[in-house]
């Protein structure tokens, strides 16, 4: 229910990368870490795409007597700072609605959501689909199906988006769906990307004039955006406090902008004109006590003697 704000009074929509943006780690890193099984993904990581290696990695940890719970209990634990917490429920605050847009999964980012109380501020998530099959095993999906010789995949020719995600396509799918939920309005609301990774370059690439990028500072997306950047605005950002501090700034600068906006709507639908000023009832006056009747002028007091 939370989750329902559809952008009134200006304020932008907001997507979120997951990995390095919500959370301060790599969710999939993380977990097999956590779990002791650093070292065979990382031999996996040699001959199978990333994608299909994680979800190698889980069925071998499945088969080791591993549970969905124990992955659970490690995403629990993963980093998310207070300021992205806070920042996500301000945000939904003024009136913003907010997606999650993650070359992760739907099972690693739903549960590290759930355990912060976060979940219902988004309105959507856009990643490579988890669940757990009847043994329960977990299974990790591309959004992009690149495996099948038959799927057309995502068609993306920007080395930097891996072949299960192009993120800008996804980005391109909310754009017309702002542009449609716009009809009859000057301009669509703006959006604002956050994102730190290669993958993140391409869905910045599709933002336009108005329009926000938030690349963490250091991080593989700055160091394309310095090379072409796109023609949103770029707003940095290093460190979570800092995130929430340049975020809840953009948010408030376009509600006042839309305020501004919409007063001066008004005004031209008026015409413009200024109001009449309130009429004044003139009282007149006789010119001299003569004029009045006699009842009413002053009557002399007898005083006695």
């Amino acid at each position: 229910m939370a989750a329902s704000n559809g952008g009134g009074g200006g304020a932008p929509l907001v997507v979120f990368d997951f990995d390095k943006t919500i959370v301060d780690c790599d969710s999939d890193n993380f977990v097999v870490d956590a779990l002791g099984a650093t070292r065979r993904f990382d031999d996996l990581l040699q001959f199978l795409p990333w994608n299909t290696a994680i979800d190698a990695m889980m069925g071998e940890l499945h088969a080791a007597g591993r549970t969905a719970e124990d992955v659970r209990a490690c995403l629990r634990a993963a980093p998310l700072s207070p300021h992205v917490a806070a920042a996500v429920r301000a945000c939904h605050a003024r009136g913003c609605e907010l997606r999650v847009l993650s070359d992760a999964n739907a099972f690693f980012v739903g549960t590290v959501l759930a355990h912060h109380g976060l979940a219902a501020f988004f309105s959507g998530t856009d990643t490579n689909p988890a669940h757990l099959d009847a043994a329960g095993r977990l299974r990790i999906r591309p959004y992009h199906d690149f495996a099948d010789p038959a799927a057309a995949g995502h068609g993306c020719t920007l080395p930097s988006c891996p072949p299960n995600m192009c993120k800008g396509k996804v980005m391109e799918r909310i754009l017309r769906e702002e542009e449609a939920a716009a009809a009859g309005r000057r301009r669509r609301r703006a959006v604002v990307y956050l994102g730190d990774g290669r993958g993140d370059y391409c869905p910045s690439m599709k933002l336009g004039e108005g329009d926000y990028v938030m690349p963490r500072a250091g991080y593989p997306v700055c160091d394309l955006i310095a090379a072409a950047p796109p023609a949103a605005a770029v707003r940095e950002w290093d460190g979570f406090e800092e995130l929430e501090r340049v975020l809840l700034g953009i948010v408030d600068a376009e509600i006042a902008r839309a305020a501004l906006a919409a007063t001066e709507e008004e005004e031209q639908d008026d015409g413009g004109a200024a109001a009449a000023p309130p009429a004044v009832s003139a009282v007149v006056l006789p010119p001299d006590c003569r004029a009045m009747p006699a009842a009413l002028l002053p009557q002399a007091v007898r005083v006695p003697n």
